[in-house]
């Protein structure tokens, strides 16, 4: 990276766009599902419009991004890298004994596309829900695409490399994807020598972290920002565990920039170590979870965009953040009550890291640290 050279990066956390998302693009798939309760995606359509009314069938791909797209153009950002929660795939065959199976008809990878989305995690817990076939077919359409992918592979060697992403003279940023079992993926989806797979963890132990420090170093070099992409931990509660707290300081210690978790359905704690960014839980950014009852008080369906300056060392320079909210399966810009409703919770919660955020004009978080 150049000095004096900044890089913007934007982040989030789960994009699902498969099930009742797939339902209203340009080319829907299969609506058949496996699980207790529904068995048509087409009805996860319809539980969000009994409650936020008629969603347009079908729509252009930009549509889901809605408010997003004008604010990433104007924030000017050089990458855009999020996590992919969903396979890309026509394959019939489910995941056995799977309660939820998530899927996106590859002619639908437009709507990837249409935000100019640099880097897919897939190290996640759906990324095998049509088995071994769903994931070569994600993995192609996604290289078709030209859209990068870490943290899933036709082995252990390719699932734990890193996308490389050219940011022009600024230099470059890899992006290691990692899977943890505590988020739920199954210890059967680890790829090996000789099976596909994702990069999966079964502990945040110090010696897990020090082996994919090893691999950062060695391929880190002058000019070149590290960013750990972790799908860790529940879905629900905003505690943040001990052993992720130490892990993430661990890569930290060992030269990684920017660790960047998901998982959980909700924002959660945002810390600033050694001027490098933690991101405990980004929150879902793209789901078809409108409607459902559940986990009100976690409000899951306010989220956040992070947008990110990096220096030429990759400290954080600059943190904005900007509250959306899905309704009607598109992304809107947040009521200004609610994106107080977040400035709370994330004060509240930023205390015990030192973190807070100010309330701007435009409705959007600056985030402070000490």
């Amino acid at each position: 990276m150049s000095l004096n050279q900044s890089i913007y990066v934007f982040f989030c956390g789960d994009v699902m766009t498969g099930r009742g998302i797939d339902q209203i693009l340009p080319y829907p798939g299969n609506p058949v599902l496996y699980e207790s309760y529904v068995r048509d995606a087409r009805d996860y359509v319809a539980t969000a419009e009994a409650v936020n009314g008629s969603i347009p069938r079908p729509v252009d791909f930009a549509y889901i991004w809605g408010d997003a797209l004008e604010e990433l153009d104007r924030a000017g950002t050089d990458l855009r890298i999020v996590n992919l929660e969903t396979s890309i795939t026509v394959n019939e065959e489910a995941w056995l004994n799977k309660p939820v199976h998530y899927r996106m008809n590859p002619a639908n990878v437009g709507c990837i596309t249409a935000a100019r989305i640099d880097c897919c995690s897939l190290a996640n817990n759906h990324t095998l829900d049509w088995g071994y076939q769903g994931l070569a077919e994600t993995m192609a359409t996604l290289d078709k695409a030209g859209v990068a992918r870490t943290g899933a592979g036709r082995n252990r060697a390719e699932a734990a490399s890193p996308a490389i992403l050219d940011v022009l003279d600024k230099g470059h940023v890899l992006v290691f994807g990692l899977g943890s079992i505590t988020s739920g993926i199954p210890w059967s989806w680890c790829a090996t020598e000789d099976r596909p797979g994702i990069n999966l963890l079964a502990d945040l132990s110090e010696d897990a972290a020090r082996r994919i420090a090893g691999e950062v170093r060695r391929l880190k070099g002058p000019g070149v920002v590290a960013v750990v992409s972790i799908h860790w931990g529940g879905n629900w509660g905003f505690p943040i565990p001990s052993e992720q707290v130490e892990f993430a300081h661990r890569l930290v210690d060992e030269g990684v920039h920017v660790v960047h978790g998901h998982s959980s359905h909700h924002v959660k704690s945002i810390e600033v170590y050694r001027h490098r960014l933690i991101l405990y839980g980004c929150g879902d950014f793209l789901t078809d979870y409108e409607g459902i009852h559940g986990f009100e008080e976690f409000r899951s369906d306010l989220n956040l965009m992070y947008l990110t300056k990096l220096d030429s060392q990759g400290k954080l320079e600059e943190w904005r953040i900007v509250p959306m909210q899905m309704k009607r399966f598109r992304l809107n810009r947040a009521p200004v009550a609610d994106a107080q409703w977040l400035r709370n919770l994330l004060n509240d919660l930023g205390s015990t890291f030192g973190t807070s955020v100010q309330l701007k004009e435009d409705n959007s978080l600056l985030l402070q640290w000490h």
